[in-house]
């Protein structure tokens, strides 16, 4: 059972309303790519900024609620998953303390992942979430964004139920028309050249190979592929 979050409000106005009848069915996970929480939490209250998320929560595990789940924050920017466009309108989006790549990717704390995890199962319990929508920035948007990134510990979401990952995939010989069906299936946009392919593939591998991102389909990243479009269907 999750313990009682402690929430400190520190509303943005970088927010709109939601469609009508827009369903919450998604989280999105960032990471702030900025050199510390001060700023990160002072971009995304700037209007001028116009980028928001829903949660910021800080390496030392403190959770800020930005912009409240009924409205729609401003994370996601132009983005796609299982056929739907638009990711702000259905999504929830938190970001965590990291300065990322540009600035030196490092591990996520563990009073941080704690409090993630914590906040995960309050939001999934509230909201019809299945675990397998629980996703990557880099997931919704791979030609633009590597966030999380690969030190994100997204086994340690899926044994708490809160995300998947695949424990067995065994390899299987490439074969890049079943692999473009098994992105679709497990909801990435279809590519459709060859580019995008290694594009699209390279974020599969951030989040479900992350000891290796280089964009190709080999026998390991197609076993993969299968494994997770089978956690997907299930």
């Amino acid at each position: 059972m999750a313990r009682l979050l402690a929430i400190r409000e520190h509303p943005s106005p970088n927010r709109d309303a939601r469609p009508a009848g827009a369903a919450i069915d998604t989280i999105v996970l960032h990471y702030t790519g900025m050199a510390s929480a001060a700023a990160a939490l002072a971009r995304l209250c700037d209007p001028a900024a116009a980028v928001s998320a829903h949660y910021l929560v800080d390496e030392a595990g403190n959770v800020v609620r930005l912009v409240p789940e009924e409205s729609r924050a401003w994370h996601a920017g132009r983005s796609f998953w299982a056929g739907a466009e638009r990711l702000n309108d259905r999504s929830i989006g938190i970001e965590l303390v990291n300065p990322g790549h540009a600035h030196g990717l490092r591990p996520f704390p563990e009073p941080q992942i704690a409090a993630l995890l914590d906040l995960l199962a309050a939001l999934l319990a509230r909201f019809p979430i299945p675990p397998a929508r629980v996703l990557g920035h880099s997931d919704v948007a791979p030609e633009r964004k590597l966030d999380p990134g690969e030190r994100f510990p997204w086994p340690r979401l899926a044994r708490a139920g809160l995300a998947i990952w695949p424990e067995r995939a065994r390899a299987r010989p490439p074969d890049a028309r079943e692999a473009d069906r098994l992105l679709a299936a497990i909801g990435y946009r279809l590519p459709v050249q060859a580019r995008e392919r290694a594009t699209v593939l390279a974020a599969f591998q951030r989040r479900f190979r992350p000891w290796r991102v280089d964009g190709r389909l080999d026998a390991e990243t197609m076993g993969r592929l299968e494994a997770v479009a089978a956690l997907c269907a299930g």
